[in-house]
């Protein structure tokens, strides 16, 4: 057994199993204490919500609480291996939540037979939450959950695989573009992969100036094109009017190249094929598409991104998924729309422009940061991404009309 085997199981098992657990947030000491925890004192609050739904933001922990939900379908890069064996990815995301952004989180692991069935299980629990993250829910199932939860819950649906990986994707491609002098309007990308993340990803790039016509994307069997037979309506919706067929058709001549498919599958040859100051997102974990030494061996004009922390520039959906709850949770948005999506982006963005505060070079372990080629995303630890990304998302929701108060609250983060 690898020492980091047995270092993540003792994690995970000492001193006590799990990452997660319930802590009080109001005295329990005394007599009168109980008395107004339960009963008879819990019958007032309880009167109040019957009468007004919107009161469990004020008696409950409704508003602070996000539901971790998954089947498990596809978990990490493990696949499809059940509810249960996702538990420590949902308790780690739990964990994630609480530390980035204060937000108390329960991990829900779902088994069904059927979509609608889980559709009908999460959409009947959801008004006891704040917030749904839906997470490791295999395509193409997830975008007719996530969408039918949408319309269903009067809270925020957030598919994190999809939007959280979106975001920060996004949020890096228009900085390296910033450094590379070139308009997102007039890029050339390539996209491997067209499951969840890619779609989404690819989606988002759109609303950010993106032209739909001068993206390709690939799946197993190559470009997808209009003359392709069987598509599924999400990839049907990347079905470019071309006779190209390969990646290196679609290499030549491209700004950009992202990855969501699969470890090694990019030759380094093809980037020779590219256009000048070419940028590349290989976001496959743990190994990316093309190892970045291979990489900038070929193109020293290049701007390079991966899902890794040992490489610079790391996309990575913890820049996102918790700020973006704390600030529709803050104003108690009914959904996470494009608006806030993009405000995100806008944000993280912005961080990274800003001069990086000492604390974030020590737990980052770097002498120096500053924008450019090996700094266009922030770092995870950099304690402004909750005040920064929250404020603009929840700011965002009140201008969108998704917000059900007009002031961001301060009830949870001090």
């Amino acid at each position: 057994m690898s020492d980091f085997r047995q270092r993540a199981l003792d994690y995970h098992a000492y001193p006590t199993p799990g990452k997660i657990r319930v802590e009080l947030s109001k005295p329990a000491d005394s007599v009168d204490d109980l008395a107004l925890a339960y009963s008879p004192g819990v019958a007032e609050p309880v009167k109040e919500i019957a009468e007004d739904p919107e009161a469990a933001y004020r008696y409950t922990a409704k508003g602070n609480m996000v539901a971790v939900i998954t089947n498990g379908t596809a978990i990490l890069g493990l696949g499809n291996l059940g509810p249960l064996a996702s538990k420590p990815v949902m308790e780690g995301k739990a964990l994630l939540f609480k530390r980035f952004a204060g937000l108390d989180a329960i991990d829900i692991e779902v088994k069904h037979r059927t979509t609608e069935e889980f559709i009908n299980t999460v959409a009947n629990i959801a008004d006891t939450f704040g917030g749904i993250n839906l997470e490791d829910i295999k395509a193409p199932e997830c975008f007719e959950i996530e969408q039918e939860l949408i319309k269903r819950c009067k809270i925020p649906v957030f598919h994190d695989d999809q939007h959280g990986t979106a975001i920060v994707t996004a949020a890096g491609m228009l900085n390296a573009l910033e450094i590379q002098g070139k308009n997102i309007q007039d890029v050339k990308i390539v996209c491997m992969g067209a499951g969840a993340a890619a779609v989404a990803c690819m989606e988002l790039l759109i609303k950010c100036g993106a032209q739909r016509e001068r993206i390709y994307m690939l799946d197993r069997k190559g470009v997808i094109h209009t003359r392709r037979e069987g598509l599924t309506e999400h990839k049907a919706l990347f079905a470019n009017n071309t006779d190209k067929r390969t990646l290196e058709d679609v290499m030549d001549g491209a700004d950009i190249f992202v990855g969501v498919s699969g470890p090694d599958v990019l030759p380094p040859e093809t980037l020779a094929l590219m256009a000048a100051n070419p940028i590349v997102f290989a976001c496959s974990n743990p190994d990316p598409e093309i190892k970045p030494e291979l990489a900038h061996a070929v193109r020293s004009d290049l701007i390079m991104a991966t899902g890794r922390s040992d490489y610079p520039n790391q996309v990575n959906n913890v820049l996102c998924f918790p700020f973006i709850f704390r600030g529709a949770l803050d104003v108690r948005a009914s959904a996470i729309n494009d608006e806030m999506k993009v405000a995100a982006v806008e944000a993280i963005r912005a961080i990274t422009k800003e001069p990086v505060p000492e604390e974030v070079l020590k737990a980052s372990r770097s002498k120096t940061l500053s924008f450019g080629k090996e700094y266009i995303i922030p770092k995870p630890m950099d304690p402004r991404l909750c005040s920064q990304i929250a404020t603009a998302v929840a700011n965002a929701a009140i201008r969108s009309g998704v917000a059900r108060v007009e002031s961001l609250t301060e009830n949870y983060m001090k």
